[in-house]
């Protein structure tokens, strides 16, 4: 059974007083030694739950062009951009999950045992490939956000997911949509869900 309390207990009480007292926007990862400018040749993975474990991977010139591939031709819908998004972070897990042992994830929990990663790893590892396609400039309708948490103290066990805005602006309130991407509820390489984030932060699960 899915619960969101299961992803965040083994960090909630080393992270939330720290996180609760940072300014909103300030995306903070749990380790120093994170790659946050990640390229095809070198990028990190967290794993373990917490990213206690992270792995230095890098893609073979036949998986970065496959990823590319996912993008071609290139797209002018935000729609369309997404589901491509879905592809590429999918692709980017089996590739990974191989070179890491993380292919034996299983979606919605962190009690999986070896190569299980909880929503703290999936959601900077989400981060950190979308920032990849960014860079390169195969995500081009939409840029990368801050993670968002919901849930802390007042609505239930927190839970974390990636983030991407929609580039174009809505013109009846001049604002960008955000969108969650979030991987935790799915078994390793698995397309993500891409959903309003408000709708992501209103509680909302899959159905099982």
């Amino acid at each position: 059974m899915v619960t969101v309390g299961a992803c965040a207990m083994k960090w909630l009480l080393g992270t939330s007083l720290i996180l609760l007292c940072l300014p909103a926007r300030a995306d903070v990862f749990v380790r120093d030694d994170i790659v946050l400018d990640p390229t095809p040749d070198r990028m990190s993975i967290c794993h373990g739950n917490g990213c206690v474990l992270l792995s230095q991977v890098s893609l073979a010139s036949g998986q970065w062009h496959q990823l590319r591939d996912v993008f071609l031709p290139l797209t002018n819908s935000a729609e369309e951009e997404r589901e491509k998004l879905r592809r590429a972070i999918a692709l980017m897990e089996q590739f990974v999950g191989a070179m890491t042992g993380t292919w034996r994830d299983k979606g919605g929990t962190f009690n999986g045992g070896e190569g299980q990663m909880d929503c703290i790893d999936e959601s900077i590892n989400t981060t950190l490939y979308l920032t990849m396609l960014q860079k390169f400039g195969l995500m081009r309708l939409h840029r990368v956000e801050d993670r968002a948490t919901r849930g802390w103290f007042l609505a239930g066990w927190p839970h974390t997911t990636a983030v991407i805005s929609e580039i174009a602006m809505n013109r009846e309130n001049g604002t960008y949509r955000l969108w969650a991407v979030d991987s935790w509820f799915l078994d390793n390489g698995e397309p993500p869900f891409i959903l309003p984030l408000e709708t992501w932060k209103a509680g909302w699960e899959p159905i099982k």
